[in-house]
């Protein structure tokens, strides 16, 4: 996980706690600050699962850029050793 991803998942959490403990000490009646807590929770766990999802995108792109990559360095490498193999015929 690199730092951005590290610096987002502790704002989430930090958000989340803080969000809770408001609605802990809110004077509001307990099947409000619950239905609060609620929300605020599916919420966090929308936003994970969104970073979860760009995140497994950018490991794919990843995925596909070095697999193309492998692929050109090896049809290089046959041609090369076709070509060598020519020369010395």
């Amino acid at each position: 996980m690199n730092d951005n991803s590290k610096v987002l998942v502790g704002l989430l959490v930090g958000l989340a706690a803080g969000t809770a403990l408001g609605l802990l000490f809110a004077p509001e009646k307990g099947s409000e600050t619950r239905d609060r807590l609620s929300q605020s929770l599916k919420d966090l766990g929308d936003s994970i699962k969104d970073k979860a999802i760009d995140e497994i995108n950018n490991l794919s792109n990843l995925k596909d850029k070095v697999v193309t990559s492998v692929k050109n360095k090896l049809h290089q490498t046959e041609e090369e050793f076709v070509d060598d193999d020519l020369e010395h015929a």
